[in-house]
């Protein structure tokens, strides 16, 4: 054990934990403004990963219209959720519990799609950014580095661009309070679209930028989807900068897990973590709401 192994490990979680923060950050989103969890967030992370490999595998395009392109269909995907699965369900009774049986079903639907079309076997994407970075001893990947720095941009641009725009600021009053924004003029309706094109957008980015270090498979989405909820949790429901702060602390937990322990424990130490926030600090972070 040394202190150039843990320093690697601490970056590595970062890295992982900018990629949590991303797909949690959609889910938190989502709760914010519309009262509801998406348990199919984790499938469409997995059409992310599938949309970039068949598109370097047919194309041979860079990489980066790989990524344009499979947050768009992501982002289709998203509306066309919204719109005719759970729209309808909205100013119907029993709305805490339909959204969730819905989006399991979208999920269950999803994976079974993907195995069946797409088989079992699990797909190698490579990396954009092939090398490794040592500074001062210590190694990094470049493709790591890559993926910290999209996830940073990406989070510190939307959290800027939701305070900042006109967009941003009918976002924020929906989710505090949806009638009056209405009576505002806010397109509460429009609000929600956007808001669930947007989250899918974040988490086939994610997909993306973790595929060259993940295998792309019909399940890929469940792991990355348990994390998230914890996540949530960690920072607070509905709270952006709690979404950003839980994601890397439970990247950094699970590093140093694999580093003390080994990498059998460290969805062990995630879920030790969360219990513990259950029974000590239940509303996580931040138990408002914070965009």
């Amino acid at each position: 054990m040394n202190l150039q192994l843990i320093i690697e490990q601490m970056l590595n979680g970062m890295v992982l934990g900018s990629m949590y923060a991303l797909v949690a950050s959609g889910l938190t989103l989502i709760w914010g403004t519309m009262k509801m969890l998406n348990f199919a967030h984790g499938e469409l992370y997995m059409i992310g990963g599938y949309v970039l490999y068949f598109t370097l595998l047919f194309f041979g395009v860079h990489p980066f219209w790989g990524i344009v392109l499979a947050m768009l269909i992501a982002f289709a995907l998203g509306v066309l959720m919204e719109r005719t699965i759970l729209h309808p369900l909205l100013e119907k009774p029993g709305w805490d519990v339909s959204p969730i049986v819905v989006t399991l079903g979208v999920s269950i639907f999803l994976q079974n799609f993907a195995l069946k079309v797409w088989g079992e076997r699990f797909k190698n994407v490579p990396y954009f950014i092939e090398g490794t970075m040592d500074l001062s001893g210590f190694r990094i990947a470049y493709q790591r580095i890559l993926i910290l720095i999209v996830a940073a941009t990406v989070m510190v641009g939307f959290w800027l661009y939701v305070k900042r725009s006109r967009f941003g600021m009918a976002l924020r009053a929906t989710a505090q309070d949806r009638e009056a924004a209405t009576i505002l003029g806010i397109d509460s309706h429009r609000i929600y679209l956007m808001t669930f094109g947007i989250s899918s957008a974040l988490a086939a980015l994610a997909a993306t930028m973790l595929a060259p270090l993940f295998l792309v498979n019909p399940w890929m989405g469940i792991p990355l989807l348990l994390k998230a909820f914890i996540v949530v949790v960690l920072g607070g429901l509905g709270s952006f900068g709690g979404a950003i702060l839980g994601g890397f602390l439970l990247g950094c937990i699970e590093s140093l897990a694999i580093v003390f322990l080994s990498s059998e424990w460290k969805d062990v130490a995630a879920f030790l973590v969360l219990i513990g926030f259950l029974v000590f600090k239940p509303a996580g972070f931040f138990g408002t709401k914070e965009w």
